[in-house]
């Protein structure tokens, strides 16, 4: 059943609404009645969007979010804008660094230049710009270090907006679960499926720690913001929660419950490049009102489900954590 909106926001532009993330918010955010617009380079090739071309609050603006000319066009109409597009994570934007701060910093900066003022901004930023703290809770007052390209762009990307009006800064765990468009590069996706389908894996760095979200919970966490701007406007936020704050082992150890395995750990050298190491306070956004509720282990288990009966084809390789 449709809800119907009842927040000032009633017409919002995803950009990289036809990604991992984006298709889980465009299915969430046309279920409660908002019209969506999306402006995406179909680089994955947008089948996760397929069944909502019948909706008439779909649109779908195919173009590079670097396209002055495609901004200028998808902004027309819209209350708010998610801005998802981005080139994610620490291997891609080591094989694409160029494209990397061309799309997470430079395009961030045209977008927020180009949006009329009154339009809400609400920015994906990623838990990544705390780099290596491997004691204590990062906090949103915690100094930025970012150690990789991404974590980089990203943090350049959020100071050149963060004073600008009716913006609200996410920065988000890493994600995982399943989406229409589904990624195995994030750690937690890509250990379930090596373990699952291999019966080994070689884990570097085991004691390191993350801090994870499922995509669901991001997804719900945009619509919060939509739903709850007014008091949020102006702020920073940690996205998750901290019983999501886990080591590689802990990962290890909930997969181990499930599934027999070979299990390999090397500590260092040259196995890991990615040497983020924290873990993260939620509090602040706890305070709003909004928590993150699907577990490590429950969005596992749907993995292992979907994993053991579809055919998953032409997946990231060689990605090491």
């Amino acid at each position: 059943m449709k809800e119907s909106v009842s927040n000032k926001a009633k017409k919002i532009l995803v950009t990289g609404g036809a990604g991992y993330v984006g298709c889980v918010l465009v299915q969430e955010l046309l279920r409660k009645g908002y019209q969506v617009r999306i402006l995406d380079n179909l680089t994955f090739g947008g089948m996760g969007l397929l069944d909502h071309f019948n909706n008439g609050n779909f649109e779908v603006i195919a173009g590079d979010v670097r396209d002055k000319k495609k901004v200028r066009s998808a902004l027309k109409g819209m209350d708010a804008i998610i801005h998802l597009a981005a080139v994610v994570g620490f291997p891609a934007c080591r094989k694409k660094p160029r494209e990397a701060k061309e799309i997470n910093y430079e395009a961030t900066v045209q977008l927020n230049k180009l949006r009329n003022p009154d339009q809400l901004l609400i920015f994906a930023s990623t838990g990544s710009n705390y780099g290596h703290i491997p004691s204590g809770y990062c906090t949103e007052e915690t100094a930025l270090n970012p150690i990789s390209i991404y974590g980089k762009t990203k943090t350049a990307a959020e100071k050149s907006i963060k004073k600008s009006p009716n913006v609200i800064i996410y920065r988000f765990a890493t994600a995982f679960g399943l989406s229409p468009r589904l990624r195995l590069d994030l750690l937690v996706n890509d250990f379930t499926y090596q373990i699952l389908k291999k019966k080994y894996i070689i884990v570097y760095d085991k004691d390191y720690k993350r801090t994870f979200i499922h995509v669901r919970d991001m997804a719900k966490a945009f619509i919060f913001a939509l739903e709850n701007s007014e008091k949020m406007e102006g702020q920073t936020y940690n996205v998750g929660d901290e019983s999501l704050n886990a080591t590689k082992k802990d990962i290890i150890g909930l997969l181990n419950k499930k599934l027999d395995f070979i299990l390999h750990y090397v500590e260092s050298g040259k196995g890991d490049e990615d040497q983020r190491n924290y873990w993260v306070d939620y509090s602040k956004i706890r305070g709003v009102g909004f928590k993150a509720t699907i577990s490590l282990e429950q969005g596992i288990e749907e993995m292992l489900k979907a994993f053991r009966v579809i055919d998953i084809r032409n997946p990231y390789s060689n990605v090491e954590y």
